[in-house]
């Protein structure tokens, strides 16, 4: 079990567990408009949360991207987490250059999360997509307007809840390394092999492992929406992760988040415990608490990206 930062991408829809009052997929933004004058600033929306609460008082504490300080915009009952950032290095183009150098990305992309995580720990918070950017204040406080109902509901749907995640990895390398089946028994010992034979032999084993492992944890990621259905609210199917995103051993071939209530993540780590312990090859993982990207991003036809 991990608890490093979660920093995915999704191309799921959510499937419930349980009933949702709206749609929380992760769907993109649309950008209102771009800004021209590169000397200017624009406000960049980390979260989303009731008005009132103790994050207005703490915003001004904290320090989002580029080290500017954060503060809160409101609009009758909501207030969204901002802090000013440089028009040019957030435009389309900006975003389009720091997506082609990923050092620069995954730093922009830890600072979001942090804020995002510091901020759900003081209380229940929508994480927005990173770079969702409006031209100013006053287009943060239209868009809280325009969405207040949806994002009502979202708050009172996330309240109390936690996201954690489920990933299920092959690893045919493990799964060949393991301990062969019994010997025969005495005198059944079959006739002499040949090198070519005994070669033909050891790649068929080699196949089989690799087909076996990936068999079994396809069976094992099955396995997991049934042990945890009735201690989560909602499940999102992501895209199984690669490269350094992919922290555990072999390949990521199941890659689930889990909205569960905080008081019941005791109960899901118990229930998915010793999942693969007996299959070779195989591991389950486990990622969390983290606030709920996967369930709070909200459709909408005039936000930002």
């Amino acid at each position: 079990m991990t608890t490093d930062a979660q920093i995915t991408e999704t191309d799921a829809t959510p499937t419930t567990a349980g009933a949702t009052p709206t749609e929380a997929g992760p769907t993109p933004l649309d950008r209102p408009d771009a800004p021209t004058d590169p000397g200017t600033t624009v406000s960049y929306v980390y979260a989303l949360s009731r008005a009132g609460t103790a994050l207005d008082t703490r915003a001004p504490q904290l320090t989002g991207l580029d080290d500017g300080p954060l503060r809160t915009v409101t609009c009758g009952e909501l207030s969204a987490l901002v802090s000013s950032v440089p028009a040019d290095a957030y435009s389309e183009e900006g975003m389009r250059a720091r997506l082609e150098d990923l050092s620069e990305l995954a730093a922009v992309a830890r600072a979001h999360h942090a804020v995002i995580d510091t901020a759900y720990a003081t209380t229940t918070v929508l994480p927005m997509r990173l770079a969702t950017v409006y031209l100013d204040d006053a287009r943060v406080r239209s868009m809280l307007h325009e969405r207040r109902a949806d994002f009502g509901e979202l708050l009172t749907w996330l309240e109390g809840h936690v996201e954690l995640g489920v990933k299920v990895y092959a690893d045919p390398r493990e799964a060949a390394a393991a301990p062969p089946d019994p010997a025969p028994a005495p005198g059944s010992a079959s006739a002499p092999v040949s090198p070519g034979r005994a070669y033909l032999q050891q790649r068929r084993a080699q196949r089989r492992h690799h087909r076996d492992a990936y068999r079994a944890a396809g069976a094992v990621a099955g396995a997991v929406p049934d042990r945890v259905s009735a201690l989560a609210r909602a499940r999102v199917a992501h895209r199984p992760q690669q490269g350094e995103l992919a922290s555990g051993p072999g390949e990521n071939i199941s890659n689930e988040a889990y909205l569960v209530p905080v008081e019941r993540t005791g109960q899901f780590h118990e229930a998915l415990t010793g999942l693969a312990d007996d299959v070779p090859g195989v591991h389950v993982e486990i990622t969390g608490p983290w606030a709920p990207y996967s369930f709070a991003t909200p459709r909408t036809a005039g936000a930002g990206t």
